[in-house]
């Protein structure tokens, strides 16, 4: 069976799914219709924007645009997850930005040394463009998730954290707990996502690897891949978002501070 191509005919009439979900909301009135219609125009807005890019990038191939493309799409995770932590701590963005690039970056390097083992890889875009952005989109979740519950925990808990330190505790001794069950709530999503896969649900790469007609195995063995990739990058994100916010949280005189 040849390949199906989805024309813009085609496009327009899986629109109707988005029609259909809309009516439905007017129906129940549950107020969605304007968030439905909007999230419906920015994704298509959005998707077709970067599918005329990348089809350009791929088509010139130039490292420098790959290296652009790769920069631009960093800096929106990172902010991504700045607002989602927290607005009012000094210097998080940049710390925020270098722990999904280190995390992402350790991952990229293992895979394309020890595993793919192609140096071109770096400068095809093929590969070096969706495992960057699958990986960039775990570590921004993970480190998200885990930042925001440390930030929280940190501010609801300045009694305990406090009472710590008067009793002699260091800084990093007050918080390691709450540091811990930011991290791990932070590795939830991509945990549980390895428990069930392949058995609750097929991730979208193995997915699109079936239906562009990839042998079975060979798409099994590449998600295979990418989880591991996935666990990792979420792993390092999450321990250097965490350890950057509880630098911020002390002063010089290791003192708690509220933001």
């Amino acid at each position: 069976m040849e390949r199906i191509e989805l024309d813009f005919i085609d496009l327009g009439l899986a629109l109707g799914l988005m029609i259909l979900a809309i009516a439905l909301s007017a129906w129940q009135r549950l107020g969605l219709e304007g968030q439905l219609a909007l999230a419906t125009a920015r994704t298509m807005i959005q998707l077709l924007m970067v599918g005329f890019f990348l089809e350009a990038v791929f088509t010139w191939r130039n490292p420098w645009a790959i290296l652009a493309v790769l920069m631009v799409m960093l800096t929106i995770a990172a902010i991504v997850a700045r607002n989602r932590i927290s607005q009012k701590i000094p210097r998080l963005l940049p710390w925020v930005w270098g722990s999904i690039a280190v995390s992402s970056a350790i991952t990229l390097v293992y895979v394309n040394l020890l595993v793919l083992r192609q140096p071109e890889a770096w400068t095809n875009p093929q590969y070096i463009i969706p495992l960057t952005g699958i990986v960039l989109g775990n570590a921004m979740n993970s480190g998200a998730i885990a930042g925001e519950r440390f930030v929280s925990t940190l501010n609801s808990s300045p009694v305990e954290i406090e009472t710590h330190l008067c009793l002699g505790a260091t800084p990093e001794q007050a918080i390691a707990t709450y540091r811990k069950d930011a991290i791990r709530a932070g590795l939830i999503p991509t945990i549980n996502t390895m428990m069930v896969v392949g058995l609750v649900t097929l991730p979208g790469i193995i997915t699109g690897q079936l239906i562009s007609g990839v042998n079975p195995m060979n798409a099994a063995a590449y998600q295979i891949l990418i989880m591991f990739m996935l666990a990792f990058a979420s792993l390092v994100s999450a321990l250097l978002i965490t350890k950057g916010i509880a630098r911020e949280f002390f002063n010089s005189a290791a003192q708690l501070q509220k933001f």
